[in-house]
């Protein structure tokens, strides 16, 4: 028997503002049902004797060195830009702001 019911993903559906065909709410019932089964089966393997992880390797951290490198100067960050003003990008006014 289908843990999910039709009229729980019709539901689902209306709370989420989604217009779902007859068909597919058989086909969303049915793929929920199978992820429901697979968050079960994973429940049942967990164990007290296992702790909790974020990751299945024990790893320490695993970040490069926080290196200073140099950087781009600005002539080199607006030499592609398309149009620069007073050392920086210009760009279309928008919104209707004021100068």
């Amino acid at each position: 028997m289908s843990a999910i019911t039709r009229d729980e993903v019709a539901h689902l559906a209306r709370l989420s503002r989604l217009a779902l065909a007859d068909d597919e709410l058989d086909h969303f019932a049915a793929q929920l049902d199978q992820i429901v089964g697979a968050v079960a089966r994973v429940a049942e393997v967990a164990a007290d004797d296992i702790p909790p992880s974020s990751h299945a390797l024990p790893l320490a951290n695993v970040f490069r060195p926080d290196d200073v490198r140099p950087g781009l100067t600005p002539e080199g960050a607006l030499s592609g830009a398309p149009a620069v003003e007073d050392d920086r990008f210009r760009v279309p006014r928008i919104l209707g702001e004021e100068e």
